[in-house]
Protein backbone atom coordinates (compact mmCIF):
# COMPACT_ATOMS: atom_id res chain seq x y z
CA UNK A 1 0.00 0.00 0.00
CA UNK A 2 2.89 2.45 0.70
CA UNK A 3 3.96 2.12 -2.82
CA UNK A 4 0.18 2.72 -3.97
CA UNK A 5 0.39 5.98 -2.08
CA UNK A 6 3.93 7.26 -3.44
CA UNK A 7 2.31 6.44 -7.17
CA UNK A 8 -1.01 8.41 -6.25
CA UNK A 9 1.07 10.88 -4.81
CA UNK A 10 3.44 11.48 -7.78
CA UNK A 11 0.75 11.53 -10.08
CA UNK A 12 -0.92 14.47 -8.58
CA UNK A 13 2.17 16.31 -8.32
CA UNK A 14 2.66 15.59 -11.68
CA UNK A 15 -0.96 16.55 -12.65
CA UNK A 16 -0.31 20.39 -10.68
CA UNK A 17 2.66 20.86 -12.84
CA UNK A 18 0.99 20.29 -16.03
CA UNK A 19 -1.38 22.40 -14.83
CA UNK A 20 1.19 25.18 -14.25
CA UNK A 21 2.67 24.64 -17.52
CA UNK A 22 -0.53 24.42 -19.45
CA UNK A 23 -1.37 28.03 -18.53
CA UNK A 24 2.11 29.51 -18.75
CA UNK A 25 1.74 28.45 -22.42
CA UNK A 26 -1.33 30.10 -22.85
CA UNK A 27 0.73 33.05 -21.39
CA UNK A 28 2.96 33.01 -23.89
CA UNK A 29 0.97 32.19 -26.64
CA UNK A 30 -0.85 35.30 -26.26
CA UNK A 31 2.35 37.40 -25.71
CA UNK A 32 3.80 35.55 -28.91
CA UNK A 33 1.72 36.56 -30.79
CA UNK A 34 1.58 40.25 -30.18
CA UNK A 35 5.18 40.10 -30.10
CA UNK A 36 5.18 38.50 -33.27
CA UNK A 37 3.05 40.94 -34.80
CA UNK A 38 4.96 43.90 -33.49
CA UNK A 39 8.35 42.56 -34.99
CA UNK A 40 5.98 41.85 -38.34
CA UNK A 41 4.70 45.19 -38.50
CA UNK A 42 8.16 47.48 -38.17
CA UNK A 43 9.85 44.86 -41.18
CA UNK A 44 8.96 46.65 -44.03
CA UNK A 45 9.80 49.85 -42.69
CA UNK A 46 13.06 48.60 -41.48
CA UNK A 47 13.98 47.35 -44.83
CA UNK A 48 13.10 50.62 -46.71
CA UNK A 49 15.31 52.33 -44.26
CA UNK A 50 17.71 50.07 -44.81
CA UNK A 51 17.83 50.28 -48.63
CA UNK A 52 17.52 54.44 -48.17
CA UNK A 53 20.86 54.16 -45.64
CA UNK A 54 22.63 51.85 -48.61
CA UNK A 55 21.99 54.38 -51.51
CA UNK A 56 22.98 57.71 -49.30
CA UNK A 57 26.24 55.24 -48.72
CA UNK A 58 27.10 54.54 -52.19
CA UNK A 59 26.22 58.46 -53.59
CA UNK A 60 29.15 59.70 -51.01
CA UNK A 61 32.84 59.32 -50.18
CA UNK A 62 33.14 56.93 -47.40
CA UNK A 63 35.82 58.56 -45.46
CA UNK A 64 33.62 61.88 -45.13
CA UNK A 65 31.39 60.54 -42.39
CA UNK A 66 32.80 59.26 -39.30
CA UNK A 67 29.93 56.37 -39.07
CA UNK A 68 31.34 55.00 -42.22
CA UNK A 69 34.92 55.01 -41.70
CA UNK A 70 36.54 51.57 -41.27
CA UNK A 71 39.18 51.54 -39.13
CA UNK A 72 41.44 48.60 -37.34
CA UNK A 73 39.25 46.81 -35.24
CA UNK A 74 41.33 46.59 -31.96
CA UNK A 75 38.23 46.84 -29.85
CA UNK A 76 34.89 45.89 -30.64
CA UNK A 77 31.34 46.66 -28.53
CA UNK A 78 28.46 43.93 -28.66
CA UNK A 79 25.24 44.53 -27.66
CA UNK A 80 23.95 41.46 -26.22
CA UNK A 81 20.06 41.08 -26.07
CA UNK A 82 18.63 37.61 -23.74
CA UNK A 83 15.73 37.65 -21.50
CA UNK A 84 15.05 38.31 -18.20
CA UNK A 85 13.85 34.83 -17.04
CA UNK A 86 14.68 31.57 -18.26
CA UNK A 87 11.89 28.46 -19.43
CA UNK A 88 12.59 29.47 -22.86
CA UNK A 89 14.33 26.02 -24.03
CA UNK A 90 17.76 26.74 -24.94
CA UNK A 91 16.99 30.41 -26.52
CA UNK A 92 19.32 31.95 -24.23
CA UNK A 93 21.97 29.10 -24.15
CA UNK A 94 22.24 29.58 -27.98
CA UNK A 95 22.82 33.25 -28.22
CA UNK A 96 25.39 32.82 -24.56
CA UNK A 97 27.10 29.98 -26.99
CA UNK A 98 27.90 32.54 -29.69
CA UNK A 99 29.46 35.18 -26.92
CA UNK A 100 32.79 32.96 -26.66
CA UNK A 101 33.42 33.55 -30.66
CA UNK A 102 34.62 37.29 -29.58
CA UNK A 103 37.55 38.01 -28.17
CA UNK A 104 37.46 38.13 -24.16
CA UNK A 105 40.40 40.93 -23.92
CA UNK A 106 39.28 43.20 -26.60
CA UNK A 107 35.30 42.99 -26.18
CA UNK A 108 33.02 45.23 -24.05
CA UNK A 109 29.29 44.53 -23.39
CA UNK A 110 26.22 46.10 -22.92
CA UNK A 111 24.06 43.77 -21.78
CA UNK A 112 19.99 44.03 -22.36
CA UNK A 113 17.95 41.18 -20.12
CA UNK A 114 18.75 39.54 -16.46
CA UNK A 115 19.89 36.97 -17.99
CA UNK A 116 22.80 38.08 -20.23
CA UNK A 117 24.22 40.45 -17.32
CA UNK A 118 24.23 37.55 -15.41
CA UNK A 119 26.24 35.21 -17.27
CA UNK A 120 28.89 38.44 -17.90
CA UNK A 121 29.82 38.69 -14.52
CA UNK A 122 29.74 35.03 -14.11
CA UNK A 123 32.48 34.69 -17.27
CA UNK A 124 34.39 37.55 -15.99
CA UNK A 125 33.48 39.58 -19.11
CA UNK A 126 33.76 43.39 -19.49
CA UNK A 127 30.88 44.66 -19.17
CA UNK A 128 30.43 48.57 -19.63
CA UNK A 129 26.52 48.89 -19.07
CA UNK A 130 23.44 47.20 -18.97
CA UNK A 131 19.79 48.40 -20.05
CA UNK A 132 16.52 46.99 -18.72
CA UNK A 133 14.50 44.83 -20.42
CA UNK A 134 11.21 45.94 -21.67
CA UNK A 135 8.03 43.78 -21.58
CA UNK A 136 6.91 46.17 -24.73
CA UNK A 137 10.30 47.73 -25.98
CA UNK A 138 10.01 51.39 -26.99
CA UNK A 139 11.61 53.63 -28.84
CA UNK A 140 12.34 55.66 -26.65
CA UNK A 141 14.65 53.54 -24.90
CA UNK A 142 16.10 52.02 -28.11
CA UNK A 143 17.93 55.76 -28.09
CA UNK A 144 19.24 55.57 -25.11
CA UNK A 145 21.29 52.62 -25.91
CA UNK A 146 21.72 53.26 -29.80
CA UNK A 147 23.14 56.99 -28.40
CA UNK A 148 25.46 55.25 -26.08
CA UNK A 149 27.13 53.01 -28.76
CA UNK A 150 27.18 55.27 -30.98
CA UNK A 151 29.40 57.71 -28.60
CA UNK A 152 31.76 54.90 -27.91
CA UNK A 153 32.70 54.60 -31.80
CA UNK A 154 32.58 58.26 -32.44
CA UNK A 155 35.17 58.86 -29.72
CA UNK A 156 37.36 55.96 -30.91
CA UNK A 157 36.97 53.69 -27.52
CA UNK A 158 35.76 51.42 -29.63
CA UNK A 159 35.94 50.45 -33.33
CA UNK A 160 33.04 48.25 -33.99
CA UNK A 161 29.72 47.81 -32.60
CA UNK A 162 27.91 44.64 -33.33
CA UNK A 163 24.41 43.73 -31.54
CA UNK A 164 23.78 39.33 -30.82
CA UNK A 165 20.32 38.25 -30.67
CA UNK A 166 17.87 35.80 -31.42
CA UNK A 167 16.47 36.48 -34.85
CA UNK A 168 13.06 35.28 -35.05
CA UNK A 169 12.67 33.07 -37.99
CA UNK A 170 9.38 31.15 -36.99
CA UNK A 171 7.34 29.87 -34.14
CA UNK A 172 9.67 26.68 -33.86
CA UNK A 173 13.17 28.69 -35.74
CA UNK A 174 15.30 31.16 -33.66
CA UNK A 175 18.51 31.60 -34.42
CA UNK A 176 20.84 33.46 -32.64
CA UNK A 177 22.40 36.12 -34.73
CA UNK A 178 25.69 38.74 -34.70
CA UNK A 179 24.56 41.83 -36.41
CA UNK A 180 27.18 44.46 -37.34
CA UNK A 181 26.01 48.31 -37.14
CA UNK A 182 28.82 50.02 -36.97
CA UNK A 183 30.55 51.58 -38.96
CA UNK A 184 27.91 51.48 -41.66
CA UNK A 185 29.21 49.68 -44.25
CA UNK A 186 28.11 46.21 -43.87
CA UNK A 187 24.52 46.79 -43.42
CA UNK A 188 22.10 44.12 -43.42
CA UNK A 189 18.09 44.08 -42.41
CA UNK A 190 17.08 42.74 -39.11
CA UNK A 191 13.29 42.58 -39.53
CA UNK A 192 11.54 38.94 -39.44
CA UNK A 193 12.25 37.87 -43.19
CA UNK A 194 14.44 39.34 -46.01
CA UNK A 195 12.90 40.01 -49.31
CA UNK A 196 15.17 41.31 -50.60
CA UNK A 197 19.01 41.68 -50.70
CA UNK A 198 20.16 43.32 -47.90
CA UNK A 199 22.89 45.51 -50.33
CA UNK A 200 19.76 46.58 -52.92
CA UNK A 201 19.72 50.27 -53.17
CA UNK A 202 16.41 52.29 -53.57
CA UNK A 203 15.68 52.84 -57.32
CA UNK A 204 18.24 54.60 -59.34
CA UNK A 205 17.79 58.09 -60.24
CA UNK A 206 16.81 59.65 -56.92
CA UNK A 207 18.14 62.75 -55.81
CA UNK A 208 18.62 63.98 -52.48
CA UNK A 209 18.19 67.36 -50.69
CA UNK A 210 20.31 69.58 -50.09
CA UNK A 211 23.25 66.87 -50.56
CA UNK A 212 23.21 62.83 -50.03
CA UNK A 213 26.11 63.42 -47.24
CA UNK A 214 23.77 66.60 -45.52
CA UNK A 215 20.66 63.53 -45.57
CA UNK A 216 22.86 60.56 -44.64
CA UNK A 217 23.88 62.40 -41.55
CA UNK A 218 20.38 63.60 -40.55
CA UNK A 219 19.13 60.06 -40.78
CA UNK A 220 22.06 58.27 -39.57
CA UNK A 221 20.81 58.31 -35.61
CA UNK A 222 17.37 57.82 -36.47
CA UNK A 223 18.24 54.44 -38.40
CA UNK A 224 20.69 53.21 -35.29
CA UNK A 225 17.75 53.63 -32.77
CA UNK A 226 15.73 52.11 -35.19
CA UNK A 227 17.96 49.17 -35.61
CA UNK A 228 18.33 48.79 -31.83
CA UNK A 229 14.78 48.68 -31.46
CA UNK A 230 13.82 46.41 -34.25
CA UNK A 231 16.71 44.09 -32.94
CA UNK A 232 14.65 44.17 -30.02
CA UNK A 233 11.51 43.51 -31.21
CA UNK A 234 12.43 40.03 -32.72
CA UNK A 235 14.11 38.82 -29.79
CA UNK A 236 11.47 39.39 -27.73
CA UNK A 237 9.07 37.37 -30.56
CA UNK A 238 11.78 34.56 -30.38
CA UNK A 239 11.61 34.85 -26.39
CA UNK A 240 8.12 33.82 -26.51
CA UNK A 241 7.62 31.65 -29.10
CA UNK A 242 10.65 29.62 -27.33
CA UNK A 243 8.44 29.80 -24.20
CA UNK A 244 5.50 28.65 -25.78
CA UNK A 245 7.04 25.87 -27.30
CA UNK A 246 8.61 24.66 -23.94
CA UNK A 247 5.67 25.18 -22.23
CA UNK A 248 4.23 22.88 -24.24
CA UNK A 249 6.65 20.47 -24.83
CA UNK A 250 6.65 20.48 -20.81
CA UNK A 251 2.62 20.56 -20.64
CA UNK A 252 2.59 17.04 -22.79
CA UNK A 253 5.79 15.21 -21.50
CA UNK A 254 3.66 15.88 -17.98
CA UNK A 255 0.89 14.30 -19.72
CA UNK A 256 2.18 10.92 -20.34
CA UNK A 257 3.98 10.85 -17.36
CA UNK A 258 0.91 10.66 -15.45
CA UNK A 259 -0.25 8.39 -18.34
CA UNK A 260 2.41 5.98 -17.49
CA UNK A 261 2.01 6.48 -13.40
CA UNK A 262 -1.55 5.74 -14.06
CA UNK A 263 -0.66 2.58 -15.43
CA UNK A 264 2.01 1.45 -13.03
CA UNK A 265 -0.64 1.87 -10.39
CA UNK A 266 -2.93 0.40 -12.33
CA UNK A 267 -0.73 -2.45 -12.26
CA UNK A 268 0.88 -2.62 -8.46
CA UNK A 269 -3.28 -2.36 -7.31
CA UNK A 270 -3.99 -5.55 -9.40
CA UNK A 271 -0.84 -7.12 -8.26
CA UNK A 272 -2.06 -5.94 -4.52
CA UNK A 273 -5.90 -7.63 -5.34
CA UNK A 274 -4.72 -10.83 -6.72
CA UNK A 275 -2.38 -10.96 -3.73
CA UNK A 276 -5.41 -10.39 -1.03
CA UNK A 277 -7.15 -12.97 -2.99
CA UNK A 278 -4.70 -16.00 -3.19
CA UNK A 279 -3.78 -15.02 1.19
CA UNK A 280 -8.19 -15.68 1.52
CA UNK A 281 -7.75 -18.77 -0.95
CA UNK A 282 -4.44 -20.08 1.45
CA UNK A 283 -6.38 -19.40 4.19
CA UNK A 284 -9.52 -20.87 3.38
CA UNK A 285 -8.12 -24.28 2.12
CA UNK A 286 -6.07 -23.99 5.49
CA UNK A 287 -9.17 -24.45 7.61
CA UNK A 288 -10.58 -26.74 4.94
Amino acid sequence: MANLREIRRRIKSVKNTSQITKAMQMVAASKMRKAQQAALNGRDYAMLLNRVIVSLRDNIDPSSHPLLEQREVKNELVILMTSDKGLCGGLNTNVLREVGTFNAKTTQFVAIGRKGVQFLARTGRNMIADFPLEERPTFAKSKQISRFCREKFLDGSVDKVTILFSRFVNTLSQVPTALPILPLTCLEEVGIKSTYEPSEPIESGIEFEPSAAAVLDGIIPSYLHYIVYQAQLTSRASEQSARMVAMKSATDNAKNLVKDLTLEYNTARQASITNEILEISTAQLALG
